[in-house]
C-alpha cells in the first residue's frame, strides 16, 4: 500500500511562501473547512474572513498555510511559522521538473525561461549545471524568497 506524502517547510511567513510555491507548481490554495468558495474567490481572502470569523487573533493568523495540487496528484505542501532563521543546507529538496522530454540546449533553454519567472517572483538563482550525458541532463539551482534550495531540472 502506498502512502500519500505532505511536505512540510519551515518558514518566517508561511503566506507569502506559500503563494510563492503555489505560482511555481501551479498548485492552489484551499478554502477554509467548510466553506465552498465560488469560482474566481480568493481562498486567502476566505481564510482571512473564516480565522476573523472563529475567533483567531490577527497576529496568529499567519502561523500557517497550505497549498494543494489541483488535479490531486501532487504532494500537499504545508507551511509553519518558526522564529529561527535557516541556518544550513536543506537536507531535502525539491526537483521542479520544468523541461520534461527536452534534452540539450532546448532543455536549458526552457530551464533558464522558468528561472527568469521565479527569480522575478522572488527565487534566487544560485548556479547552472550544464549537461553532461549519461549521468545528467543539465539543471539550475536556485533558493526560494526564504532561502530553500531547489532545483529547475
Amino acid at each position: 500500500m502506498s502512502r500519500h506524502v505532505q511536505v512540510t517547510f519551515d518558514a518566517h511567513d508561511p503566506r507569502a511562501l506559500s503563494s510563492f510555491w503555489r505560482e511555481v507548481l501551479g498548485y492552489v490554495h484551499p478554502g477554509p473547512p467548510g466553506v465552498d468558495l465560488p469560482d474566481g474567490a480568493d481562498p486567502l481572502a476566505a481564510w482571512d474572513d473564516f480565522l476573523a470569523r472563529v475567533g483567531v487573533p490577527e497576529g496568529q493568523r499567519n502561523t500557517r498555510s497550505a497549498i494543494e495540487d489541483p488535479d490531486g496528484h501532487g504532494p500537499r505542501l504545508f507551511f509553519q511559522q518558526v522564529p529561527e532563521d535557516k541556518v544550513a543546507k536543506n537536507r531535502v529538496h525539491l526537483d521542479v521538473r520544468a523541461a520534461p522530454g527536452l534534452r540539450g540546449e532546448e532543455r536549458m533553454a526552457a530551464l533558464e525561461v522558468e528561472c527568469d519567472r521565479l527569480v522575478a517572483l522572488g527565487a534566487t538563482r544560485v548556479r547552472r549545471h550544464e549537461p553532461a550525458p549519461p549521468m545528467s541532463a543539465g539543471f539550475i539551482v536556485m533558493t526560494d524568497p526564504e532561502g530553500n534550495e531547489f532545483c529547475l531540472d
